[in-house]
């Protein structure tokens, strides 16, 4: 299993931190291996040699993508996923494999794990799956220039220009800052009260109407004749997402 070097740009969250990687691998030696290419990488590295220790660090860590054996020494690598899930829904899972359990890997792939690479594998080949999982689930984006992507949805921050599908979409700078704030929290869900303390910098107090009246442009702007990006969660806030 060699790393081999690549020249892709560095991959961040969309708010500009550094991607947050939980390692689950009983093997010790394996785990540190993994553990070192993927900080190479620029990314924020925890590994746990177990299910239950990882679904405690995962807690408190939050990590944007999980690394699992499927076989630990306590919970199996589905039951991790089930608990996983549970508190972090949107979390990317590349499950590790034998390379002839093929039930485990049909039961990982229909548990709701995003992909697998069997054992033995090669290093460069679990940061290129782990890379396009991020990307493909709007977690993450390359660090150079300051372009947000979610779907056909971009945005060139320099630029200060939004396009939708390749068409130019025209918005205030306060729409502008309101879909800044969406893009960089891709498939999470946003409070009202976040979104006025983020966009408009102070408290509304009761006029949080201004966020609906505000989102109401967005969408007349971003989702008309499309499929729609931004979504209400009731009695939540609001969420922008491929559909």
């Amino acid at each position: 299993m060699q790393a081999s070097a690549h020249d892709l740009p560095e991959l961040r969250r969309v708010d500009g931190a550094p991607v947050r990687v939980l390692v689950v691998e009983d093997e010790p030696d394996l785990a540190e291996v993994l553990g070192t290419v993927l900080r190479q990488e620029g990314w924020q590295v925890r590994t746990a040699g177990g299910g239950a220790a990882a679904v405690s660090l995962a807690r408190a860590f939050e990590p944007d993508a999980v690394l699992l054996d499927v076989m630990l020494p306590d919970l199996d690598g589905l039951e991790v996923l089930r608990r996983l899930r549970a508190d972090a829904p949107q979390v990317c899972v590349l499950f590790l494999t034998a390379k002839d359990a093929v039930e485990d890997r049909i039961n990982g792939i229909t548990a709701g794990g995003d992909d697998y690479v069997t054992k033995p594998f090669s290093l460069a080949e679990v940061v290129a799956r782990l890379r396009g999982l991020l990307r493909r689930a709007g977690m993450a984006r390359a660090a150079e220039g300051d372009r947000l992507v979610v779907g056909d949805l971009c945005m060139d921050e320099d630029a200060r220009e939004v396009t939708r599908g390749g068409e130019l979409v025209e918005l205030t700078p306060t729409e502008f800052e309101l879909l800044r704030l969406l893009m960089r929290n891709p498939r999470r869900v946003l409070s009202k009260a976040q979104i006025l303390d983020e966009v408009w910098s102070y408290d509304f107090g009761g006029q949080a109407h201004v966020v609906e009246l505000y989102i109401s442009y967005l969408r007349k702007k971003i989702d008309a004749g499309r499929s729609p990006l931004i979504h209400t969660v009731r009695g939540v806030g609001y969420v922008l997402k491929p559909s």
